[in-house]
């Protein structure tokens, strides 16, 4: 996760420029919880414990809101680091950095490998498997300890930013400060580019693969890897300050259009009989439209949120400071605040759609609760 931080020296002015990263960052982590909670009930697998719908219609949305999501929400978090990696390594130096980077991610990746993960799990195989045994009796026979669940972004974050110190010192590159903001046009053409990329990146690794034991979905890291440099060469090329109004405008009627073929992939997907996989990677042609439609519409949100959030989001309040400041704590908790919020009803007879609704604003609500909390344990606010 990126933190933006501002040290005392810095005038007012600077610091309210940044006020709108900050709530961007509150509303990614928002669709960080939002995004594991659908998947918690409306599919089979990829969550720790899954109780999904029935209701075909209920599935089908779901299914709409995960993908748009995933076009963009966590490549925005790597943008977003990219952007602070450089002042923050100018400003410690390179030792320093190395140092402050391996601290606050490498203590959250074991803390939730070795603690969270094996606790997590042990609450699925007590309450929803029906195993009444002791978490000791529990460890005794587990044997995942390397899972780092969704803390794989922060392993890839300290992989990015050590793979950056390292070409910082060995090379000793600096970016240009002579590129020009790019408009909507040079914005589509590189999603189209990233999508066709990614589409030959999944012919061999395809959505869904993931490379263990670290969990990364080699599928999307080249929108990760891209949106890291782009981070980079926009922090050095004051991008985010000069990206226009007009610019703002297009893309966000560019998303609006790729939100309206979303129902092209249920027609090619029902009328043709094209089985979901085809989507996810492989050398089929629909593998190449959903990879671009993807790059497509997640760098048009990303981009629109970024121009719009500058110009209506850049105030603060109480309640957004404490939100953006446990945002970290809130990305490696959520899925225990998830977890015990399904496991508590599992036994209502109701629809799971229906649960979904319902628990959905609890469980965002309750994990920024519990990050806050988190937060007050001593010694925890200097690693996140």
């Amino acid at each position: 996760m990126t933190t933006v931080i501002t040290s005392k020296n810095q005038d007012s002015e600077s610091s309210k420029k940044l006020l709108y990263i900050d709530n961007i960052k509150v509303l990614l982590t928002v669709l960080v919880v939002l995004h594991h909670t659908f998947i918690a009930y409306s599919a089979s697998e990829g969550w720790y414990y899954n109780q999904p719908t029935n209701i075909l219609g209920a599935r089908i949305l779901a299914t709409a809101i995960i993908s748009i999501n995933q076009s963009f929400f966590m490549g925005y978090f790597f943008l977003l680091a990219a952007f602070f990696t450089e002042s923050s390594y100018s400003r410690k130096g390179a030792f320093t950095f190395i140092k402050d980077r391996l601290i606050r991610l490498g203590v959250p990746l074991l803390f939730y490998s070795f603690l969270l993960t094996p606790f997590m799990c042990y609450l699925v195989y007590y309450f929803a498997k029906g195993h009444p045994i002791t978490f000791f009796e529990y460890l005794s026979g587990y044997n995942s300890w390397i899972d780092l669940g969704v803390t794989w972004f922060v392993a890839a974050l300290l992989l990015f930013t050590l793979l950056y110190a390292a070409v910082k010192k060995i090379f000793k590159i600096n970016f240009s400060k002579s590129i020009q903001v790019p408009d909507s046009r040079a914005i589509l053409l590189f999603s189209i580019l990233l999508g066709i990329i990614s589409f030959l990146v999944r012919i061999i690794f395809p959505v869904g693969w993931v490379l263990k034991p670290v969990g990364f979905q080699l599928g999307h890291f080249p929108q990760y890897i891209a949106l890291f440099i782009m981070g980079l060469l926009a922090s050095k090329n004051n991008w985010f300050d000069q990206l226009s109004e007009k610019t703002g405008k297009q893309l966000k009627r560019s998303a609006g259009l790729c939100i309206l073929f979303f129902p092209v992939f249920l027609i090619v997907k029902f009328k043709l009989d094209t089985p979901s996989s085809w989507f996810s990677g492989g050398f089929h042609w629909q593998a190449l439209l959903y990879a671009v439609w993807e790059q497509w519409i997640g760098i048009s949100i990303l981009t629109t949120l970024l121009i719009n959030g500058k110009r209506n989001w850049n105030t603060a309040s109480k309640l957004l400071i404490k939100a953006s400041r446990s945002s970290f704590a809130v990305y490696i908790f959520h899925p225990l605040i998830i977890i015990i919020f399904t496991l508590c009803v599992r036994n209502w007879d109701i629809e799971p759609a229906i649960k979904l609704v319902i628990m959905t604003p609890l469980i965002i609500i309750g994990s920024f609760i519990f990050g806050a909390l988190v937060l007050l344990i001593p010694g925890v606010k200097k690693i996140i």
